[in-house]
């Protein structure tokens, strides 16, 4: 057995074994939540470095030290794990193994991260533990008492505050069963069923490549909850469709960047950052997905009707039918995919944890794919389901610890207070001058950042400054983590942009652009809800479908003015016409919703006579 393959079938029993523990903890055996945090990051470290060699481009792949780094990964992990009792007696006052096996620990999260998503995470969080040992060098508001190395390490590595704090236990114990569950619908089949089903639903449709991707990317994002993982498996079927029915390759990259990024805030599973939002908010799961509902649908109405006036003003039509397969048929072969995830959704309504919802989805999905031949999953499918999920999982894992690091900093030194205190004073009290700031910071923390890590940040030193501007405490979190996930698409760093441009062989700059213009509707979403607390559900429900009727045809006024085409080709003058009417359907009185309304339908009218004036006269 040569070298690779012994590496290899390492990688894959450490993948697996992260999977059978997080379900073996779950369902039958907890352990307590330190023992399980150390485990689980054990086996990333010992992934990331042999995965991720220091030298990429090596051509001897893996060398002495990545081997020697995976070996101290199970080290520090295994330290955690044999002394746990001891370490607890003596926390506090760390004695020097402890000392040492946690600097060690420290340094190995940033080198893991670093090699799993790059640069800008490890070193946003080195800043921070460099500003917790400096503190007391740095004059005014910002400056601390400081705190020596030992302290400094006590707290990221001895105790339950750092990197095994709350975004790495949210991950262990919750996003991973979800990661699982996609994987277990992936190996099934399932990916292909939902793909299958938007071509049926839109394939035929003006434009019809574009709106699939919409759709699927929509469903998927239900599940993944990664706007990359998306553009990768929707985006290789999409995107070149949409090439080859005349769409330039950077509208095409751009509208599943777009479509893809949005899964991240669609229920019933909105990534990581949405589990993190409840421990951090102690707001049950529930009535963060319930709240998040509205918006979600007006974000892929938003690029839909981006999608659907740029067909028509291209006339850009959709698949020939032959290639579009038939919706009946489609849920006959699929109908097994439907059982799990209702079950997964009632479950959650129903009030039960998030990880129990995930263990029965998993179960349940299982025995559904059995009750038919080509569904039906083979042990060989099940084992490369556990593996996907552990090989998919650690990047996050290691990202969750880092970021672990800068909530302890944050705790630490009262840095979330002084941040909101700064917040207040430069937007002197006002509240839209404090949104448009925490926005900006969220779009510049997200050229570096993860969607997670970002959302990590910004709820630690930005969210309670607009809690302490008035703001209700979901509100404030939901708008710092939905800025946070358009930065994926947010040019001059839009990871999605970036991904699906590759795909498209498109210029990622101008595809990052042209994501941003397609969703630039739903750059107001935040702000609409803030000062529209239906449109998260917090008011009677008459006034909750009105205010989301209202903001769908402001969507639509706007999405015509931004492509310049409603019935017909837009002048001027129309265009800033559909402007005003989405500006007065926003505003928050009936009597400029139906001025609005009644603007839009004199609109519709004119232009539907004038078309028919283009036809006759030949124009």
């Amino acid at each position: 057995m040569d070298k690779n393959r012994i590496l290899r079938f390492l990688i894959t029993i450490a993948a697996v074994g992260m999977s059978v523990f997080i379900l073996v903890n779950s369902i039958a055996v907890p352990v307590t939540a330190m023992i399980q945090r150390a485990f689980i990051l054990m086996l990333s470290f010992f992934i990331i470095f042999l995965v991720h060699p220091f030298r990429k481009n090596s051509q001897k792949g893996i060398t002495v030290f990545d081997a020697a780094l995976a070996l101290c990964g199970l080290a520090v992990g295994g330290y955690v794990l044999i002394n746990f009792n001891e370490m607890v007696m003596r926390m506090g006052a760390p004695n020097k193994m402890d000392l040492l096996f946690g600097g060690l620990c420290i340094l190995l999260v940033l080198e893991a991260t670093r090699r799993a998503i790059g640069w800008p995470l490890p070193i946003v969080t080195g800043v921070f533990l460099l500003y917790n040992y400096f503190g007391n060098h740095i004059p005014g508001t910002f400056g601390h008492r400081g705190y020596d190395i030992p302290r400094i390490i006590n707290q990221m590595y001895l105790t339950t505050e750092g990197i095994f704090g709350v975004p790495l236990g949210v991950v262990v114990s919750i996003v991973f069963l979800f990661v699982l569950f996609g994987s277990f619908l992936e190996k099934s089949g399932g990916g292909n069923f939902f793909i299958n089903f938007a071509v049926a639903v839109a394939g035929k449709a003006k434009g019809g490549p574009a709106k699939i991707a919409v759709i699927g990317s929509g469903l998927m994002g239900t599940i993944s909850g990664s706007s990359i993982a998306n553009v990768a498996t929707v985006g290789s079927l999409t995107i070149p469709m949409m090439k080859r029915v005349g769409y330039r390759p950077e509208f095409a990259a751009a509208v599943e960047a777009g479509a893809s990024t949005g899964g991240q805030i669609m229920p019933p599973i909105m990534g990581a950052g949405a589990f993190i939002m409840a421990e951090f908010t102690q707001i049950p799961y529930v009535q963060i997905i319930a709240a998040a509902a509205i918006p979600a649908i007006l974000y892929y109405f938003s690029i839909y009707m981006n999608v659907h006036f740029e067909a028509c003003r291209t006339n850009m039509e959709g698949l020939p039918e032959d290639e579009v397969p038939k919706l009946k048929k489609i849920l006959q072969d699929g109908w097994v995919y439907i059982i799990p995830i209702v079950s997964l959704v009632a479950i959650l309504i129903m009030g039960y944890s998030p990880a129990r919802a995930a263990y029965i989805g998993i179960a349940l999905l299982i025995l559904a794919s059995m009750l038919r031949s080509a569904t039906r999953m083979k042990l060989v499918d099940i084992w490369d389901a556990l593996k996907d999920a552990g090989m998919t999982s650690f990047s996050i894992i290691a990202a969750c610890a880092c970021a672990g690091m800068i909530v302890a900093t944050v705790s630490m030194t009262g840095l979330g207070i002084k941040f909101s205190n700064m917040i207040g004073a430069l937007a002197g009290g006002k509240e839209i001058l404090a949104l448009g700031l925490t926005m900006l910071a969220s779009l510049i923390l997200g050229m570096a950042l993860p969607t997670t890590a970002n959302y990590i940040v910004q709820a630690s030193v930005a969210a309670p400054a607009l809690v302490a501007l008035g703001l209700p405490v979901l509100t404030a979190h939901l708008f710092v983590f939905y800025f946070g996930v358009f930065a994926d698409i947010t040019p001059p760093v839009a990871l999605a942009a970036y991904a699906a441009a590759g795909i498209a062989k498109a210029n990622p700059l101008i595809t990052g652009v042209l994501a941003s213009r397609n969703v630039i509707v739903a750059f107001l979403i935040p702000y609409l809800f803030v000062y529209f607390p239906a449109l998260l559900g917090k008011a009677p429900a008459s006034q909750v479908a009105i205010v989301t009727i209202t903001a769908m045809l402001a969507v639509v006024a706007l999405s015509a003015a931004f492509t310049g085409f409603f019935r017909r080709k837009c002048g001027i003058i129309e265009r800033l016409g559909l402007l005003v009417i989405g500006a007065l359907l926003l505003y928050p009185e009936h009597f400029s919703d139906i001025i609005g309304f009644g603007l839009l339908v004199l609109l519709f009218v004119y232009q539907g006579f004038s078309a028919k004036g283009n036809l006759k006269t030949g124009a």
